[in-house]
């Protein structure tokens, strides 16, 4: 038996993105989804999905909109206007074998997040991690935190070797939402039948959502969005896990 964490992640990122995780969480297969703590739609995000008890974990968010902490206290991160680099930042950085990233300011921040976090969900997050940023220093910024809070860290691996979850193996199964011509039903049974382990939980990634200006103003990944919310909500995709004998779990579960 293959046991299967379908994540969203990005609540918070937009209304219309908000909206499309709603609907996946609500009406489809998403049982874990990650939060951004800075992002002024993170409440809104949050109301929708009262009363849905499905696992929310921190997806740190270091590369888009204001900080929670005081900008003057991470100039590594922040840009002129005081506002988090961009993704794009990042991605120039990690291919010239770069890390502009602070250890030190990097914790800062996570702990900001992480505080922000307990304010709006109330609790500890059921796991933890980052959003789109490829550097090694964050990871380790990462790592530091969650050891401080005894946070379970979801790790990250980038040869498609099984990483770990709260210090157990989990394997993150191949994402191909930022290709150009992605079929998310396509992708997830390929993953499920070439890639995915019985002897650890799996994790299948997700960026639900619809499109609107603020994304369209910000992410290069929007179309896909929407095609991700009808896969999640396609009830043929749970009849083929289930004809494949695959449990869908949550991080709460796996735990």
């Amino acid at each position: 038996m293959i046991k299967l964490i379908i994540r969203a992640d990005d609540i918070g990122y937009s209304e219309a993105v908000n909206y499309g995780i709603e609907k996946s969480v609500k009406e489809g297969l998403i049982g874990s989804a990650g939060l951004m703590p800075n992002m002024p739609f993170a409440e809104h995000g949050l109301k929708l999905l009262e009363g849905t008890n499905i696992a929310i974990g921190q997806h740190t968010n270091m590369c888009l909109e204001r900080p929670c902490s005081d900008p003057k206290n991470i100039p590594s991160l922040v840009d002129e206007n005081g506002c988090l680099k961009s993704s794009r930042t990042y991605r120039e950085a990690f291919k010239n074998k770069e890390d502009f990233v602070v250890v030190e300011e990097a914790v800062i921040e996570i702990e900001a997040q992480y505080k922000r976090f307990k304010e709006l969900v109330g609790k500890e997050p059921a796991y933890f991690e980052a959003h789109a940023v490829l550097s090694i220093n964050l990871f380790k910024s990462l790592e530091i935190v969650a050891e401080k809070y005894n946070l379970p860290y979801q790790g990250i691996s980038f040869d498609g070797t099984p990483t770990t979850f709260n210090k157990k193996p989990i394997m993150m199964l191949p994402m191909g939402s930022m290709e150009k011509e992605y079929d998310p039903f396509e992708t997830l049974q390929k993953d499920i039948l070439e890639y995915a382990r019985e002897d650890m939980p799996n994790v299948f990634v997700c960026h639900p959502g619809y499109i609107d200006d603020y994304l369209l103003r910000n992410s290069s990944l929007t179309i896909n969005r929407a095609k991700e919310t009808a896969m999640l909500c396609d009830p043929k995709v749970k009849e083929w896990l289930l004809e494949h004998e695959v449990e869908l779990v949550t991080y709460d579960d796996v735990r």
